[in-house]
């Protein structure tokens, strides 16, 4: 029987409204509450407070030339007077509070990121930079939690623009929106860039009712307390963290019989074909063939404008096949669609966001206990998203022409591996991020070889 409110700890409630209760009382303090899928992110990576496995997130945009660092200084600065968020820390006033991007008080300044450089001899030295970058953690109690790095050629071009950020502060389409934010401010120097009215950087509270997003979130945990009746199994059972990252990046163009199809384009055919080069890693490792859980990340943002930045503004639905299926990748894509269907007709996207938001309430070792399939440590099975296309609008970047542009998040422990899609003008993306241990070199270039011809794509020159 679910209680209501959905949560197991008795007085909760009580003591979490007193919180948020005593931090509006108290004038003068400006604080930036954490969405629910900032704390399923905290969550996954229970070592966040000590030095354990690195929670990072990079956006490396490859431009035609340097960068001044001078540029992109002052267009930090810039930001920073309308938007304290990128030099803020992360708090909780109270074992019961709510965490927060605290921007303001007595004890605490805020910390500029820093803007560094670097010159780059070869093409193996830019992927141990970008290595070092996501394996240098960020502690958002003590430091700002994004960093921004110049990387150069010692020919002229190619550059790069490295954006690290502590994943829980914004997801993909945030960095990119604020890289274009940055830009914005640089081509504007001088002048009031947005007329005198900054654009939204945060979301909007949900105007719901409390008692009705309460009523919205029983049904969702309910719901989600039935998706694995089996647990799932993943590439990193086993795993001691901390490990060290490891990711490839290969970019690719359409081609053969699919290309342009829009089919290929949609996340459930992506699923299906990543799906089909895990089928084949399970089978090599001897993995139970038990049903795939994976949770696929939908853009809460409103179609058409930037939307907000800070914050994960994502829902989740949650796929389920298994690695049978994948035998026949438009079979099961249509499956995965239906799937997908289903739960946008039912209002379950939506429902799932709800109820992440209730997770204020709950310690952070708390969150997770709900779901019976993670008593043994599992969550999912991998991770699989499609972080968007690079916008139209930065073309140019601080004056230089965008060559490419792509993400690598860090994984947690478990799953420890993850495929990742974007696209950048006509180069396809694809990025599969994992921890040492859980796969080898030769294996993930087998994951990708698959993945690309299921796309039916070429690599680009």
């Amino acid at each position: 029987m679910l209680r209501w409110p959905p949560w197991d700890v008795n007085g909760e409630l009580i003591l979490s409204l007193l919180g948020e209760l005593l931090s509006v009382l108290r004038p003068g303090m400006r604080r930036l509450p954490l969405r629910g899928a900032d704390l399923v992110l905290m969550a996954r990576h229970p070592r966040w407070k000590g030095i354990g496995q690195s929670h990072n997130t990079l956006l490396v945009v490859e431009c035609d030339g340097p960068i001044a660092s001078e540029r992109v200084s002052r267009a930090l600065d810039r930001f920073l007077d309308v938007c304290p968020w990128p030099a803020a820390r992360l708090r909780r006033s109270f074992p019961w509070g709510k965490f927060h991007w605290w921007a303001e008080g007595a004890r605490t300044a805020l910390i500029r990121p820093p803007v560094r450089r670097a010159t780059l001899a070869t093409r193996e030295q830019l992927q141990q930079a970008l290595v070092t970058e996501l394996d240098a953690i960020i502690d958002p109690r003590r430091e700002a939690p994004i960093r921004i790095l110049l990387l150069d050629s010692e020919r002229e071009a190619p550059s790069f623009l490295v954006l690290t950020w502590f994943h829980p502060l914004m997801d993909a389409r945030g960095g990119q929106n604020l890289v274009a934010h940055l830009d914005h401010l640089d081509r504007h120097a001088g002048e009031a860039p947005w007329g005198g009215t900054p654009p939204a950087f945060a979301p909007e509270r949900d105007p719901r009712s409390f008692r009705e997003r309460s009523r919205i979130a029983r049904g969702s945990l309910k719901y989600i307390r039935t998706v694995a009746s089996v647990p799932p199994v993943s590439p990193g059972s086993g795993l001691v963290p901390p490990a060290r990252t490891c990711f490839r990046q290969e970019s690719f163009v359409d081609s053969g019989p699919t290309a342009g199809q829009r089919a290929t384009r949609e996340i459930t055919w992506r699923l299906a074909v990543v799906g089909k080069a895990m089928a084949e890693l399970w089978e090599r490792k001897g993995l139970a063939a038990v049903p795939y859980l994976l949770p696929i990340s939908v853009d809460l943002r409103p179609k058409g404008g930037l939307g907000a930045t800070f914050g994960n503004q994502l829902g989740f639905h949650f796929a389920r096949f298994l690695p049978s299926d994948t035998a026949d990748v438009p079979v099961l894509a249509r499956a995965l669609r239906r799937q997908m269907a289903d739960a946008v007709r039912d209002g379950q996207i939506d429902a799932n966001a709800v109820s992440l938001e209730f997770l204020h309430y709950r310690p952070l070792s708390m969150m997770l206990r709900v779901l019976p399939w993670t008593a043994g440590g599992e969550l999912f099975s991998f991770n699989c998203a499609d972080l968007a296309d690079w916008p139209p609008a930065l073309e140019k970047c601080f004056g230089r022409r965008v060559l490419n542009a792509y993400h690598v998040p860090v994984v947690p422990p478990r799953p420890g591996i993850g495929v990742f899609f974007n696209r950048c003008e006509s180069r396809n993306n694809l990025v599969v991020s994992w921890l040492e241990g859980v796969v080898g070199d030769a294996e993930a270039a087998r994951i990708i070889e698959v993945i690309r011809d299921g796309m039916g794509w070429t690599r680009t020159p």
